[in-house]
């Protein structure tokens, strides 16, 4: 795996095997990044990653100037590894958790510019992500959710829903506290 923007672009890393991960595809992160760098100052943002997996997304923010960067995953060997490879990075400002998403989503006393999360596609609960950052007011004014999702779940008609895009099976769907009137929410 690779990191593909920003000042480590191109540095690779192995995740270990036998992880229990489905990692975004390098052409859908492009797309991904091409879109939130169109809408945020990286160097300004406060960002939570959810199912962290490999850290993957988390050192994209990072490569591209992120310094406040909360990393959430639950398996030991995952978040040791996101651990590890953020120190060899070194990248500072990377806080990683090993802990439960919903639990930390419950608890959690802060909000965030940029929500990403990319949990296993089969993962029973994963339509009541969206709902779950809302009611718990995670997204900071202006800021996003995004989720990643397959084509078994749609999201158009949630009232946070904004935007989706899609690159195949990988389906970026962005979630913001208020849908401008004027704005009409638009899948690509």
């Amino acid at each position: 795996m690779r990191i593909i923007g920003g000042k480590l672009k191109a540095i690779r890393f192995q995740p270990p095997q036998n992880i229990p991960t489905r990692p975004t595809t390098d052409f859908a992160k492009e797309g991904l990044f091409n879109i939130i760098n169109h809408n945020f100052n990286f160097d300004n943002i406060k960002v939570l990653d959810l199912f962290g997996g490999t850290g993957s997304i988390s050192y994209e923010f990072a490569s591209r100037g992120c310094t406040d960067i909360t990393t959430i995953e639950i398996f030991p060997k995952c978040a040791a590894f996101i651990k590890k490879t953020a120190e060899e990075l070194q990248l500072k400002g990377m806080k990683v958790y090993q802990r439960d998403v919903f639990d930390y989503i419950q608890n959690c006393n802060q909000q965030y510019d940029v929500i990403f999360a990319g949990p296993p596609y089969p993962l029973p609960n994963l339509d009541t992500i969206p709902d779950l950052v809302f009611h718990y007011k995670l997204v900071e004014g202006q800021g996003w959710f995004i989720l990643e999702h397959n084509p078994d779940h749609n999201f158009e008609k949630h009232p946070h829903f904004y935007r989706s895009k899609n690159y195949g099976t990988t389906i970026f769907s962005i979630f913001v506290n208020e849908v401008a009137p004027e704005v009409e929410p638009t899948t690509d």
